[in-house]
């Protein structure tokens, strides 16, 4: 056996640039992207990714220089996905909702060698370069080559800088091979993670991990070949967690939207004949709150994948009356995505729906390339029991996995232990080995020695028939160490009105369907809860302005219950440890 060698013949570096090569031959006259009034084939897209990509080359473009790219989901940031790699070089998709300020620190950290900047950016992109010239004064090469992409289906005329995209494209040779990757382990693409809990770092993926992690992504999510895809994910976040090779290696067809408001999607999902989209939870409240104006008939079922905060059971239900099918996933920047998927199983179809949706709202089991998926007890990293109570820290390990974070070895090392990476969210496993995740470990709430899970508390405020957002955060309690904090954002009465939720009403609610001791001891109403750009509550802003709050004041009589379950509560707690 040990004589049988690897070879040119049976070893072929993985790559989902691959995808693009077959679909070109496959699915030639096939539909790859819509834009508007814009049309392309899979033989065009890939003719004009070779282009793109020997010029490139032209420019002086070496391996794994890093090209950034600051653009909406339009057909130039889809193409580059190939492109680029197909010149040797990393793929860098700015957030396109950073400010300047933010924009120049990660082109100095990343060193990026080119700039690709889409014509409404350019007022940001203009303001970062200024900045970045500003700080390299004696090093000229930190300053990237700015290449504008004009809007390809009304053209603006705006620039900034001699180059345009699609001269770029018509400059190419379209007769350019690409060299075929030799190490699966060279970088691919370089996603910075969003920030929410720290300084943005640089997450290295690599041709290995994109490739596997796109084909069981495809796999677990059940997308047959042709599948229509609504870009309401941004496609810089985690590359769009791999459908950007994904809707390639199934021949499918990439609807491109400049904007994700409801008007667009509905109007895309009816003209197109969308089947799957992907989204934060977020979506989902643009989607049902529309006005009749912005809606169309959902007439057979569109396929959506989501992730991020744990979508509450009551959400879900709303999603599926509209004609949306759910699937919900858990991933993070460092896992490519999602690496783990509620798969249904068949014999749920027979639950009531209430117990459906709580069973879809779980994060489920990894996905296929995940060589194993755990929670443990982070200190001792034994495996907790599959009792769906005890928690412990979520750890991954797979091919999936980054290959870490750029130019950070300490923050590369902190995130693997033992050989797991470590996620820092807190979850059970049920005793059918599906996961749940509870929190981020920083989000627990300890009070009085009893843990309370923010989700499960933000879970039952969801239920509110008034409350559209809810994020629950610990604040001080001079008794009992922290407490839970909820603030909530309420949807208008039948007047138009939101003042007739009350602080009490909501503590009310919360002390009729939950133990005492998790019920918020303050309820903060505001217009919107401060987001990322991919959806995601930005808690650390609420664990600051909760840090000034005092516990609210109620009767003496709720008090002294309050107190008397609190205190059984945290014997409990203490006889547990």
């Amino acid at each position: 056996m040990d004589q049988l060698p690897k070879c040119g013949a049976n070893y072929v570096a993985l790559t989902p640039l691959t995808f693009l090569k077959r679909a070109s031959s496959v699915y030639a006259n096939r539909t790859s992207i819509i834009y508007e009034n814009t049309r392309f084939t899979w033989s065009q897209t890939y003719q004009r990714c070779r282009r793109l990509a020997s010029s490139l080359l032209s420019l002086n473009i070496q391996k794994n220089n890093v090209v950034s790219v600051l653009a909406p989901n339009i057909p130039a940031m889809y193409e580059m996905h190939f492109a680029v790699p197909m010149a040797g070089a990393v793929l860098n998709t700015l957030n396109a909702r950073l400010d300047a300020k933010n924009v120049a620190t990660l082109l100095r950290h990343s060193e990026a060698k080119v700039l690709f900047v889409d014509y409404q950016f350019v007022p940001v992109a203009r303001e970062a370069l200024r900045l970045l010239m500003v700080d390299s004064q004696q090093n000229q090469s930190l300053i990237p080559l700015v290449i504008v992409i004009d809007d390809i289906d009304s053209p603006t005329g705006v620039r900034l800088g001699e180059l345009e995209y699609e001269q770029l494209i018509q400059m190419g040779d379209p007769k350019f091979v690409p060299a075929e990757i030799q190490d699966e382990w060279d970088p691919i693409s370089l996603n910075y993670t969003s920030g929410t809990t720290s300084e943005p770092k640089g997450v290295v993926y690599s041709h290995r991990g994109a490739y596997l992690s796109t084909l069981s992504l495809v796999l677990g999510w059940q997308m047959g070949v042709e599948p229509v895809y609504l870009w309401s994910l941004p496609m810089f976040h985690c590359n769009g967690w791999t459908f950007t090779w994904g809707v390639a290696a199934r021949g499918g067809t990439n609807v491109c939207i400049r904007n994700t408001t409801a008007y667009d999607m509905y109007r895309n999902i009816a003209s197109h004949k969308v089947t799957h989209f992907c989204c934060a939870p977020i979506i989902f409240n643009i989607l049902i709150e529309a006005k009749p104006h912005e809606r169309h008939e959902i007439t057979s079922p569109v396929e959506v994948l989501t992730g991020g905060a744990p979508p509450p059971a009551s959400l879900l239900q709303k999603m599926e009356s509209l004609g949306f099918h759910v699937t919900h996933a858990y991933g993070l920047t460092e896992a490519t995505g999602p690496a783990l998927v509620c798969e249904w199983q068949a014999e749920w179809n027979s639950l009531q729906r209430d117990s459906q949706a709580r069973l879809k709202a779980r994060q489920g089991i990894s996905i296929l390339t995940l060589a194993d998926v755990d929670v443990k007890n982070i200190e001792t990293m034994e495996s907790v029991p599959h009792d769906g109570k005890t928690m412990g820290e979520i750890v991954l390990r797979g091919s999936s996995i980054m290959k870490g974070y750029l130019k950070d070895p300490e923050a590369t090392s902190k995130a693997f232990k033992n050989g797991w990476f470590i996620t820092g969210d807190v979850g059970v496993i049920h005793p059918d080995g599906y996961l749940e995740i509870k929190d981020r470990s920083k989000d627990v709430i300890i009070s009085g020695g009893e843990n309370i899970s923010s989700v499960e508390l933000e879970s039952v405020l969801y239920r509110h028939p008034r409350v559209l957002e809810a994020a629950v955060v610990a604040m001080p309690h001079p008794r009992w160490g922290e407490s839970p904090c909820a603030f909530l954002s309420v949807r208008d009465n039948e007047c138009g009105r939101k003042d007739d939720v009350t602080e009490a009403d909501i503590i009310a609610y919360c002390r009729k369907n939950l133990p005492h001791f998790m019920v918020p001891k303050k309820v903060e109403f505001v217009a919107e809860l401060p987001k990322t750009s991919t959806g995601k509550i930005q808690k650390f802003q609420l664990r600051a302005l909760a840090k000034t709050f005092q516990p609210t004041e109620t009767k003496s009589s709720e008090v002294n219950n309050g107190i008397a379950q609190h205190h059984d509560h945290q014997i409990l707690a203490l006889s547990r440890l």
